[in-house]
């Protein structure tokens, strides 16, 4: 019988990853890929980093039950693992289980579509889990994201992520090459080694994340290799001087700051100060040329004080982060800044937001100026099209835009820079490199 499945994610590269290994196996398993309306099954795997995730989460379940009124609705991930019963009550919603043993749902997906009885809910514990055997071994974005690394052994006081996804584990350096190994003969030019905690790979396995960069790097085909969010702690003189060598590595990192103050970091349980951040940026700044920082930021936690953001406003101008995400605090039960005094207002969120992504698009046009000046020929590896004008990124992640009636998506080309427009640069194709 000829049976269809549909993916759909909410949340992190992570989350993105797993779903497109959920749709191999469901390939592998004899399922169809095809869209939300016309699924016999659709997989919604969610996430539950916010208190707005989880609305999302909800609405989409909805929406999907409204567009595939006769498809079995199975729902994994983040939030299905903090909070299934109430996932389960959702109308439509015929399987629920979380992050564990995910690939699970394909099993359930035949099981259910045959008129076998299934648990509703399905929730297995997340202590002693090991790493779940999944892999890709095809991208449908221009780059790929491989999953090194799931869990968090951090308390952050605002974060639920520990109890949706357990403690640390990590992927033998040895899958890791293989998987990526199998993405470069696909085709794939830029690799994404990212983890719930990417800056602890390998404390579980006795491994480590330089040695990853070093295997990956000698990996042909692979042109650029980055890695998802991590904390400035990472940035430690010893790890620094074994990363500058790795020549593939992007001089581009995503640093998960929250707060550019340190009363407020040691409030959120985080594990350093504003000042071991900044020395930590300014040592990968010598250590690596040319290299960009992108950042999120918290706003609105509570106990912030006006000179507490001020900080924060002043730690934002001081390192010039290439972009910003700025989320605004939300309640998340259980977790204990939920309960902590001096809970801040929502209109001061709100000020304290703009305020905050004012200090970034003035950040953002200062460094896209500087590096139109510094480097106005540099290689571009193009994803999609946006108005009819081709966009990708250069190896530090800044966005160019370039005119083409050609299909470039997926190449690498080199371009010249020519006019810097908001948060990108517009360009022209140079000499062709791939």
């Amino acid at each position: 019988m000829h049976q269809t499945i549909a993916v759909c994610t909410l949340g992190c590269k992570v989350s993105q990853y797993e779903s497109e290994a959920i749709l191999e196996e469901a390939a592998r398993r004899g399922f169809t890929p095809d869209e939300v309306g016309k699924s016999d099954v659709v997989v919604i795997n969610t996430c539950t980093v916010t208190a707005e995730g989880d609305r999302k989460c909800r609405q989409l379940i909805r929406r999907v039950k409204k567009q595939s009124p006769e498809a079995k609705i199975m729902v994994c991930g983040c939030y299905s693992q903090v909070s299934p019963e109430a996932v389960a009550a959702i109308d439509g919603v015929s399987y629920v289980c979380g992050t564990r043993d995910k690939l699970r749902v394909v099993d359930r997906a035949l099981d259910l579509l045959s008129g076998k009885a299934i648990p509703k809910i399905e929730i297995a514990p997340l202590e002693g889990a090991g790493f779940e055997k999944m892999k890709i071994s095809h991208a449908p974005r221009t780059r790929a994201y491989v999953k090194i690394e799931d869990g968090c052994d951090n308390r952050c006081a605002y974060c639920k992520i520990p109890d949706a996804r357990g403690h640390i584990r990590s992927k033998p350096i040895a899958d890791v090459v293989a998987e990526v190994g199998e993405l470069a003969a696909g085709g794939v030019r830029e690799v994404v080694l990212t983890g719930i905690e990417t800056a602890s790979f390998g404390v579980d396995t006795h491994e480590s994340l330089a040695d990853l960069l070093d295997a990956v790097d000698r990996i042909e085909g692979i042109e650029r290799i980055r890695l998802g969010s991590l904390e400035p702690t990472l940035m430690r003189p010893a790890f620094l001087e074994r990363i500058a060598k790795v020549r593939k590595l992007a001089p581009h990192f995503h640093l998960s700051m929250q707060s550019g103050c340190s009363q407020t970091l040691a409030a959120m349980r985080r594990k350093y100060n504003a000042e071991t951040a900044l020395r930590n940026i300014e040592a990968t700044r010598a250590a690596i040329p040319a290299v960009q920082f992108t950042t999120d930021f918290i706003v609105g936690f509570p106990g912030e004080s006006d000179a507490d953001f001020a900080e924060t406003l002043e730690f934002a101008k001081r390192v010039g982060f290439l972009a910003t995400h700025v989320f605004k605090y939300s309640k998340r039960a259980g977790t204990p800044a939920a309960s902590m005094p001096g809970q801040i207002p929502e209109e001061v969120k709100h000020a304290r937001s703009q305020a905050l992504l004012a200090v970034s698009a003035e950040s953002t046009a200062r460094l896209l100026a500087a590096e139109l000046a510094a480097r106005p020929v540099q290689t571009v590896l193009f994803e999609q099209q946006i108005d009819g004008v081709w966009s990708g990124h250069t190896a530090s992640f800044i966005e160019v835009r370039v005119p083409s009636a050609e299909n470039l998506h997926g190449r690498l080309l080199s371009v010249r820079l020519t006019e810097c427009r908001g948060d990108f640069i517009l360009g022209k194709l140079s000499e062709e490199r791939d």
